[in-house]
């Protein structure tokens, strides 16, 4: 599940991030209103989660424009700005409305709701016998559910989003832990092989495949 985070106050977007990110959704940051239309625009984002006072472009109108542009994901305002006319002008503009401080588990609890009333285009995945459901987070193979750590599923996530295309191990490693890569790969190999445990090792196809000194992509055997 791909979240647009457009936050001015660094601190807070990292913040956010993090946690967004222990929660098992992959998270892009703008840290301004014209960035945060810019990345809208390109798509591909399950919910845009807005700051309402942003630099160059308020968060009124940077979800104005971008359903212009044809942007229809779900959006959710953050803002200290709690009065009942802020409140009505965020609704009105198609967003759901969380006024700061708030508690970040409330925030996950309503993105949970946001996504569940506005489920993307389309939101079911299949790799081979491997279903994947990202609203509710779940993932079955033959019919079984797996038992996915937040961590786990993120990256089964970002391998089903690229499915039968390489995935870096720089690339899982930004995504994952939001840190640069330095070459290690014991971090990313650690993480691969426990979820090879969940969904490999228990099913004779095995669909977590290695490219060795590049990474790894998520393929059903063919033939």
């Amino acid at each position: 599940m791909r979240l647009l985070l457009v936050e001015d106050d660094p601190r807070a977007a990292r913040a956010l991030e993090r946690g967004l990110r222990e929660e098992g959704f992959a998270v892009e940051v703008a840290l301004d209103g014209e960035e945060g239309l810019f990345r809208a625009r390109e798509g591909g984002f399950d919910c845009l989660i807005l700051d309402v006072m942003l630099p160059k472009l308020d968060g009124f109108t940077l979800l104005a424009e971008a359903r212009a542009a044809g942007v229809t994901a779900p959006a959710m305002f953050l803002t200290a700005r709690d009065a009942l006319p802020d409140r009505l002008r965020g609704l009105e503009a198609g967003g759901d409305y969380l006024v700061k401080p708030f508690a970040f588990s409330e925030l996950v609890l309503r993105l949970h709701n946001l996504l569940q009333r506005n489920p993307p285009q389309g939101p079911e995945r299949t790799v081979g016998d491997l279903h994947l459901d990202p609203v509710r987070r779940r993932v079955h193979r033959q019919g079984q559910r797996l038992d996915l750590t937040a961590q786990e599923y993120a990256l089964l996530e970002l391998l089903s989003r690229n499915a039968g295309h390489v995935v870096t191990r720089t690339r899982i490693a930004e995504e994952l832990w939001e840190m640069a890569f330095d070459g290690d790969p014991n971090l990313v190999d650690a993480a691969v092989r426990r979820l090879r445990r969940k969904v490999d090792d228990p099913f004779p196809d095995k669909l977590i495949q290695t490219r060795r000194g590049v990474g790894y992509l998520l393929e059903a055997p063919r033939g």
